[in-house]
């Protein structure tokens, strides 16, 4: 089974205000610092993502990539890979609980890549695709609608 890298923060607002964020792929270029393009693709019966389209930078990860989107309930969503240039694995997941003061969000990734790279540097990378994304996530939902 291939290792994953996860992480949590807490974040001063409800659940449902978090998720609103995650959810809204149009924005991901203004808060998160790797992707530089999203492109929904596909929408479930409620309006959810299934199928998004991201570009992304994440330095020594570059790719242009398809996920898909399963949504459990209003507290977590899971994605896998569909296709990609480069990456052979990326699987990762929100999940939120409620905690005094707010949410706390823990994000689960594991990346792997065609190309061979150590063990170490693919742990390195999602490290940083993760705490850059929960940072960017806590500063987007604590800014307030509109940011």
């Amino acid at each position: 089974m291939a290792e994953h890298t996860s992480s949590s923060i807490t974040i001063e607002a409800a659940p449902a205000d978090v998720m609103g964020v995650i959810a809204d792929f149009a924005r991901y270029p203004d808060w998160t610092g790797e992707v530089k393009e999203a492109e929904v693709l596909a929408t479930d019966a409620d309006g959810r993502a299934e199928k998004v389209r991201l570009v992304l930078d994440a330095g020594a990860i570059k790719d242009d990539h398809t996920l898909a989107y399963t949504w459990t309930g209003d507290d977590q969503v899971s994605w896998t890979l569909v296709k990609s240039q480069m990456l052979r694995q990326l699987d990762g997941s929100y999940a939120l609980a409620p905690v005094p003061g707010g949410t706390e969000v823990t994000y689960r990734l594991t990346v792997d890549v065609k190309i061979p790279m150590l063990g170490m540097i693919k742990r390195k990378a999602e490290k940083v695709i993760i705490d850059r994304a929960l940072a960017g996530l806590k500063k987007r939902v604590e800014s307030g609608p509109g940011a």
